[in-house]
């Protein structure tokens, strides 16, 4: 509480300053050297001297190896100083894990399907020297990095360092916004999230061959490596700058990964720019039949309905925080080709009929699926929006009257009044969490009553280590849980939210087997590091940009900044503070910045103020709160029925009733 004080005295801090900076893990310099030493194998002297900004000289006595710990997930790529070398025939490898599950002096964690990846060796028989290897033998994300001398040469270190490459256009510690309360858990959970996206966005010359799958032909951008099985040199988008699903990897561009993934990159770094090279290579790969891909190049053509509308929702929110129109209409007629395209697998029955089964990796999507459905009544509601931005009413007529048979139709099909939740299909007694947390996102249920039973029948699910995805086995996915958070605060259940956040993302950050850091993509329900979609365990991402919810969750809903018009032009200032006591948020577009501060209790305000920028009008709504906001220049409006509307923007507090 006490942090918070001075945010509230004086709200327009200066603009130079990066508020809670202390909370932000992207490094400082891109120039990294291990914080510690994790374990030791075999002869080795004064190992800590590579840890040290001063270096030192670290020898290796024949066969052995040292473990560094980086302290954090960091990505990039590493050069050695070699002092001496007692063979012309000396060799040292490198071996990478982003989980202290899978150091080894053997390999690396996993990049592919099956199997280990192979040790980045550097031959330094030649004496004293730096030893960098070229940009493709970058490694994507790792906490650890393993040396290994694996001959009877005795060799001296001066120096290891690690280039830090992720994020390549941004100045990493220079977030546009903000996020702080009295919880320090959540805290460090938005800024976790936060620092995976970075980790995430990448060089796009350094995507993933994928070699492995057969997907690169003699005509592609590569070289391969020769002595390791991973590399990233392949051209995946144009520009320089992209965010990708994974680190370490997919290192692709999927619309799914998006959807959650863009708007957290909004509220805290704000690096749309490299959300509009992502979204214009899936639009760039549409099919003349308007059939955006599953995932960007070089993966296979795979038709997946669900990602394709995740690659339009990807357009609506990225217009939503850029307010750049000209963009939008650029891309307007490929929209409208995606959206017609969905709508042709709508039937008699009013839903759409998936007749593919490629999505997030779940089970069983097909048919009037509930979660497909559901994405397809949340596009219709963006699309119509958008139209509207571009004059073209007849056309959000149109989808206004099939989103209205596909929101009746999934009720009266699909709704499960017993169990209080959707059913995948009709011909399923599975109720899953992706299709009932969209549903509530939505808005295609028909009441706030049905939305708070789907709120509490999903958190009656909840096992120790978060909220199950059934249709996925028994699996727990960061992925879906962000749309479920979503979900909470819709129904008005912030205190669901803030205990799945504590609960799911509290393990995430915290367990020893994982990077204290960034998040993973998805795990067992009994806490076991194995995501069920995949057989090879040393496989899974542990910063994947779809495990980031919270960012947005918490910047959205929690301190309530919601933006309703293009760049914030028209907002929404509805705080649900949950059992959170304080709360000090911000984030900017190019309008300017918007930041809200509060004190209170049980959702009763102390004390309340926010800002927006000058160009821009929006609405206030504070439950259970009487007064008037009073703004900074003397205007003063009265919450009537907990709501003031039509404020322009700018700077005001709340004067409750009374004072």
């Amino acid at each position: 509480m006490h942090l918070l004080a001075p945010l509230l005295l004086a709200p327009l801090a200066c603009a130079a300053r990066i508020p809670y900076e202390q909370y932000i893990l992207a490094p400082s310099s891109r120039d990294l050297i291990p914080v510690g030493v994790h374990q030791i194998n075999g002869s080795v002297t004064n190992a800590k001297a590579l840890t040290r900004p001063s270096g030192g000289s670290t020898t290796f006595n024949g066969i052995s190896s040292v473990t560094y710990d980086f302290g954090k997930n960091v990505a990039g790529l590493v050069s050695l100083e070699v002092g001496s070398s007692s063979s012309s025939s000396a060799f040292l490898g490198v071996t990478f894990s982003e989980s202290s599950l899978y150091i080894s002096s053997d390999a690396s964690d996993a990049t592919a399907d099956a199997g280990l990846d192979a040790p980045l060796w550097f031959a330094i028989g030649q004496g004293a020297g730096k030893y960098t290897p070229e940009e493709k033998y970058q490694r994507g994300a790792f906490r650890y990095l393993t040396i290994v001398s694996n001959t009877t040469a005795s060799v001296s270190l001066h120096s290891l360092h690690v280039q830090f490459l992720a994020a390549p256009k941004q100045d990493l510690r220079a977030y546009t916004g903000w996020f702080h309360s009295d919880d320090e858990l959540i805290n460090k959970i938005w800024y976790a999230g936060a620092y995976t996206n970075q980790l995430c966005t990448i060089n796009p010359t350094s995507g993933n061959a994928l070699v492995h799958l057969g997907s690169i032909g003699s005509g592609d951008n590569i070289t391969l490596p020769q002595t390791v099985t991973w590399w990233n040199n392949y051209t995946i988008t144009n520009g320089s700058s992209t965010i990708t699903d994974g680190a370490k990897r997919d290192r692709l561009v999927w619309p799914g990964d998006m959807s959650i993934a863009l708007e957290s990159i909004a509220v805290s770094t704000g690096d749309l720019y490299s959300i509009r090279m992502a979204l214009e290579s899936l639009f760039a790969l549409q099919q003349s039949n308007g059939r955006l891909p599953y995932a960007g190049k070089p993966f296979y053509d795979v038709e997946s309905y669900t990602y394709h509308l995740h690659s339009l929702i990807g357009m609506s929110y990225l217009y939503r925080f850029s307010g750049d129109q000209t963009w939008l209409a650029k891309y307007w007629d490929q929209y409208v080709r995606g959206v017609e395209w969905a709508l042709s697998s709508v039937d008699g029955t009013g839903l759409a009929n998936i007749t593919a089964s490629a999505d997030w990796l779940r089970f069983g999507m097909g048919g009037h699926n509930i979660e497909a459905n559901a994405i397809l009544y949340f596009v219709l509601q963006d699309a119509q929006s958008l139209a509207q931005q571009l004059n073209h009413t007849s056309t959000a007529t149109k989808w206004n009257q099939i989103a209205a048979r596909i929101k009746t139709a999934a009720n009266n099909l699909l709704w499960d009044d017993q169990a209080s939740l959707y059913r995948d299909n009709e011909t399923t007694t599975l109720h899953p969490q992706d299709g009932n947390s969209w549903a509530i996102k939505a808005n295609l249920t028909t009441s706030t009553t049905q939305s708070i039973a789907i709120s509490q029948a999903l958190q009656s699910r909840w096992g120790p280590y978060g909220a199950p995805a059934p249709e996925a086995g028994t699996t727990i996915s960061p992925f879906i849980g962000g749309f479920e958070l979503q979900a909470h605060y819709l129904a008005s259940q912030p205190k669901a939210a803030l205990d799945l956040i504590r609960l799911q993302w509290g393990f995430m950050l915290q367990d020893p087997r994982m990077t204290q850091s960034s998040f993973i993509e998805g795990y067992s329900t009994d806490g076991r590091l194995h995501y069920a979609p995949y057989s090879n365990d040393a496989r899974i991402s542990h910063a994947h940009g779809w495990s980031t919810g919270p960012t947005s969750a918490l910047s959205m809903y929690a301190a309530g900044i919601q933006l309703t018009g293009p760049g914030g032009a028209e907002w929404r200032i509805a705080p649900q503070p949950g059992n959170l006591s304080t709360i000090d948020a911000g984030l900017s577009t190019s309008r300017g910045q918007f930041a809200v501060q509060f004190q209170g209790k049980n959702g009763k305000y102390e004390t309340f103020s926010f800002q927006t920028p000058s160009s821009t009008r929006g609405d206030v709504v504070l439950p259970g709160t009487r007064g008037t906001l009073v703004s900074r220049t003397g205007q003063r409006v009265p919450l009537v029925n907990n709501v003031a509307r039509g404020l322009s923007g700018g700077s005001w507090k709340l004067e409750r009733a009374g004072q």
